[in-house]
């Protein structure tokens, strides 16, 4: 597809995902460390979405506060060329790998 000069793409890939936190300790600073490292590496806006707040989620700041304990639900949303990508490698890091913690007992 061609583009003239001053046309804009109004659609970017946008892909979400529900996923729960389950290492034992929750989104705390080393795990918040670790989904902001993920997510930085993709071309993408990332956000996550709590109990419809929407933070920024390649912000160390914004994800360390977001008070997400074991169990709780959040919506990962990817906007960019990269986006589904970017959805598959958070989610392995939230549900799969943990943030490399153990589950609860």
């Amino acid at each position: 597809m061609i583009y003239e000069a001053g046309e804009k793409i109004l659609s970017e890939v946008v892909c979400e995902a529900e996923m729960t936190i389950k290492n034992a300790e929750g989104l705390h600073m080393r795990p918040a460390m670790q989904f902001v490292d993920v997510a930085s590496g993709f071309k993408s806006r990332v956000a996550i979405i709590k109990n419809g707040m929407e933070i920024d989620g390649k912000s160390i700041m914004q994800v360390s506060m977001l008070a997400a304990t074991c169990g709780t639900k959040i919506i990962v949303r990817a906007e960019g060329p990269d986006a589904k990508e970017a959805i598959k490698a958070l989610r392995e890091l939230v549900e799969v790998k943990l943030f490399g913690e153990p589950p609860p007992a």
